[in-house]
């Protein structure tokens, strides 16, 4: 078989992984949202219960081919948070010299619910709902913020030549404890090997990770 007939096979046989994988988002975040849906409306009621504010916090991040999209989470922080971290200059300092994280025991922006939340990965519940909209898939590198694109360089088209996913190799390597520049490499790894063997390792390795609470922030 000639170079052009696998890669002409290679590309045949990753389309049809991207249909089925899709159609498995789909059927996969209904399921989610419709089990889940007595600890959404419980969470809800316990976030709002705390401040008044909403239950849900929308960031913006990047998607596949650098299209911007709102991803949803529990909020687990403060209304007031962003004034909380900015009024103590020296937390502040050591946020930004974390690659933008503060330990949750140590940060003072987060609600007593929201460190259960993160330490259970709960808070990442409502993101089926970007699977189901199509922003996301299940599998895949995580979402990023526009700042941190930079982080990959010349590999940014690569990185963003896919959905970004839920669960990926990062969280299911240790999320948190790995770090820029190492998660750029991480990340991509993912990219170089999809397959669904590779989807159905990295799923069940994220969960172990997650019961382990490894890496959680």
């Amino acid at each position: 078989m000639s170079k052009k007939e696998k890669s002409s096979n290679y590309e045949k046989k990753l389309g049809t992984y991207k249909y089925i994988k899709r159609f498995l988002d789909i059927v996969g975040s209904l399921l989610a949202l419709v089990v889940f849906s007595p600890i959404f409306l419980i969470l809800s009621l316990i976030i709002k219960s705390q401040d008044g504010g909403s239950a849900f916090f929308a960031q913006e991040r990047i998607g596949k081919g650098g299209k911007p999209f709102m991803m949803y989470k529990f909020r687990s922080m403060r209304m007031d948070a962003e004034r909380i971290l900015k009024s103590d200059p020296d937390l502040y300092a050591k946020y930004v010299a974390n690659d933008y994280k503060l330990l949750a025991d140590e940060d003072p922006r987060i609600t007593p619910i929201g460190r259960w939340m993160r330490r259970t990965s709960v808070d990442e519940l409502p993101q089926f709902v970007n699977i189901l909209k199509g922003d996301m898939s299940i599998i895949g590198p995580r979402p990023v913020v526009e700042k941190e694109l930079e982080e990959y360089g010349d590999r940014k088209d690569k990185f963003l030549s896919v959905r970004p996913g839920a669960m990926g190799l990062w969280q299911a390597t240790g999320r948190s404890n790995i770090s820029y520049p190492e998660r750029c490499d991480v990340e991509l790894e993912y990219i170089d090997n999809i397959s669904f063997g590779y989807d159905v390792k990295i799923f069940f390795q994220t969960i172990f990770s997650i019961f382990k609470k490894e890496g959680a922030y």
